[in-house]
């Protein structure tokens, strides 16, 4: 009995401390990778729930508002199991997307979704928005959803972005926001605390796991700041569409026609048609 609970307990993975890790950029990535690998199984069911299903109207009103023509080459950021890229790819005729995600859990899943019958003109492959495996001027348009609230350095994943796409390409990313009334926006966290603490526990065994979201926003500079930053990182046409009074908001730029930057291409980058199958 004593070997066997040594060995129990052997495997069951170090639990980290939600506050120090994502008040950290050093410490974040970490915490956030280990996350959504832990959640990937349980995540598109858990996104529907606590939205009460208007997570699918957010995500293709971020789509419509990319008036995508038909050609385009795009990448979506933090992808997951895929709902913004294979909603991108089937606006996409004559073009092609990758989707992008650190957490593997979350591309196996995209991936079997493909398999299962997607759009034949997306892929997925596992990278850093930190640090993204391409080339500059690549993409027509990139997207996010949920991205930028789990990066460890916001400017520098905008600078990333830019980098990315072509001079007049957009960037539009989807997040959870700041209302702009403070007792709305407390009663918001209150209730994104509360019940993501419990459906933690109910699906995972630890309160944290969900009430990472509240801990998150709380640190994340909201629809506002994101603009204020895009803009700081050389985007024009910058703004935010908001839903439920700002507890959703929808932040979008475009790179300048006129910005001029290096080319940069390192032995990790590809070209888009090198990941497309």
């Amino acid at each position: 009995m004593p070997k066997a609970s040594r060995r129990t307990n052997m495997s069951r993975p170090e639990k980290l401390d939600l506050i120090e890790h994502i008040s950290s950029k050093e410490k974040k990535q970490r915490y956030v990778n280990r996350l959504f690998e832990t959640i990937a199984p349980r995540y598109d069911f858990f996104t529907k729930l606590m939205s009460y299903g208007m997570d699918g109207g957010w995500k293709r009103e971020l789509v419509e508002m990319a008036k995508l023509q038909g050609d385009e080459t795009t990448l979506d950021l933090a992808c997951g199991t895929g709902d913004i890229a294979f909603a991108v790819a089937n606006h996409l005729a004559g073009g092609q997307t990758a989707g992008l995600d650190i957490t593997q859990g979350m591309l196996d899943i995209a991936n079997r979704r493909r398999h299962q019958g997607g759009p034949p003109n997306v892929s997925f492959s596992r990278g850093d928005i930190m640090s993204l495996p391409f080339a500059h001027g690549t993409f027509d348009c990139v997207t996010g959803g949920y991205a930028l609230r789990n990066v460890p350095d916001i400017p520098g994943a905008l600078k990333e972005v830019k980098r990315v796409l072509k001079p007049g390409g957009r960037f539009l990313s989807l997040d959870f926001g700041h209302p702009s009334s403070k007792t709305y926006r407390w009663l918001y966290l209150k209730y994104l605390s509360v019940v993501g603490s419990v459906m933690g526990l109910a699906m995972h065994g630890d309160a944290d796991t969900y009430r990472y979201i509240s801990e998150s926003l709380k640190r994340y500079p909201g629809q506002q700041g994101v603009r204020e930053m895009m803009h700081s990182a050389g985007f024009v046409e910058t703004g935010f569409r908001e839903f439920g009074g700002g507890i959703i908001a929808i932040n979008y730029g475009t790179r300048s026609l006129t910005q001029a930057e290096p080319f940069r291409r390192s032995p990790m980058q590809h070209d888009l048609a090198d990941r497309v199958s």
